[in-house]
């Protein structure tokens, strides 16, 4: 199935949408941190603990986390939850290096690795990992149903998905506070920060135009996940995806 925000593009209609954002990603990739912070207002901090909470009562040992950009997420994860190892796969080398410095710092490198990857093509063998992770990521999948088919090839039966990802709150007053702030705001600290005003209009682009709630539920399933279940977080801003292989 096609969906809206694959045909979402950074810079434009021609090319590939993953070459698109890998350029993005990797000219952001300095100041991302701090326009990630600045944007949600300190508050992804609180959704990442969420969803890192969902899996401490598994005990994964093995994890991948996709997407996985500066190492925000893997970092977080490797400290709550203490796996032997974690792999961070992403397709921006940019942001990767900013995170592999990160890890370094935080004295964590014998458990976090990072690997060039394609989200649709994973070269990981199946069953391999106990837990995988998408956290503000998956919305700029190329393909969405062949990134999920991948995500429960690579994870082992009974084992967890755990996806975070922006949404569009649908009640007043917040749908309409949001599609004010996305349309105006965002974009113009986007382009104060990181000197790419591209980037951060293609962000609440790819926002709306993403699949939320009970269709990402239904996407999941069809990628052969069970027991999906979402929960909207701070008033529908964020949306957090649980599912079973």
């Amino acid at each position: 199935m096609e969906y809206p925000q694959e045909k979402v593009m950074p810079y434009g209609k021609e090319g590939k949408k993953s070459e698109q954002v890998e350029q993005m990603f990797d000219h952001i990739a300095p100041t991302y941190d701090q326009l990630n912070h600045t944007l949600s207002l300190g508050i992804d901090r609180s959704w990442r603990r969420k969803a890192i909470h969902t899996l401490r009562p598994y005990h994964p040992q093995q994890m991948l986390d996709i997407a996985t950009g500066t190492g925000d997420f893997a970092i977080l994860a490797c400290r709550e939850l203490q796996p032997q190892s974690l792999i961070g796969a992403d397709i921006s080398e940019g942001m990767m290096n900013v995170g592999r410095e990160k890890v370094r710092q935080a004295g964590l490198a014998d458990r976090i690795s990072f690997a060039r990857e394609d989200c649709t093509a994973l070269t990981f063998a199946d069953s391999t990992f106990d837990a995988l992770t998408v956290a503000f990521g998956i919305r700029n999948f190329e393909h969405l149903d062949k990134a999920l088919g991948e995500m429960c090839r690579v994870l082992r039966p009974g084992r967890h998905l755990v996806i975070l990802e922006l949404s569009t709150p649908d009640r007043f007053p917040m749908k309409q506070l949001f599609a004010i702030y996305s349309k105006i705001v965002m974009p113009l600290i986007g382009k104060l920060i990181s000197k790419d005003n591209s980037a951060y209009t293609y962000l609440p682009e790819s926002i709306r135009a993403f699949p939320q709630g009970e269709v990402m539920q239904q996407a999941i399933q069809n990628a052969g996940f069970s027991h999906v279940y979402f929960k909207r977080l701070t008033f529908g801003i964020c949306t957090l995806y649980v599912a079973t292989k």
